[in-house]
């Protein structure tokens, strides 16, 4: 059974810095590709990041390129997502997802809010 928990999300001042990881199990994160995706209240849900199966090619939105990074410990099966200089525009929900054989994977969230 694929299961997907979130963590690491909290309140947070503009110019700091979080580390979220995604705990994955039913799977092997080093056998698939995996992203981060975010939702603000009234927005849709966005793409923030990606990681290939291999681990050696990644995707970001523009808006957080050179200020998040996306890696795996394959040994603790788990996917992070390093934000720093955060903005109050990264204020959002923050998602882990994997697709396996057309099925898709969510885990259920951590929240981000960056506000002084």
């Amino acid at each position: 059974q694929v299961q997907l928990v979130e963590s690491g999300g909290d309140l947070v001042q503009p110019g700091g810095s979080l580390r979220l990881s995604c705990a994955a199990s039913g799977f092997t994160v080093s056998a698939f590709a995996m992203e981060w995706y975010r939702q603000a209240p009234g927005k849709m849900r966005e793409l923030v990041a990606g990681l290939s199966s291999t681990g050696r090619s990644t995707t970001y939105a523009d808006s957080v390129k050179g200020r998040f990074t996306i890696s795996r410990n394959n040994a603790k099966n788990t996917l992070y997502l390093q934000m720093n200089s955060l903005k109050p525009e990264d204020t959002a929900k923050y998602y882990c997802n994997v697709n396996i054989l057309l099925a898709g994977y969510w885990g259920q969230g951590t929240q981000v809010t960056v506000s002084s």
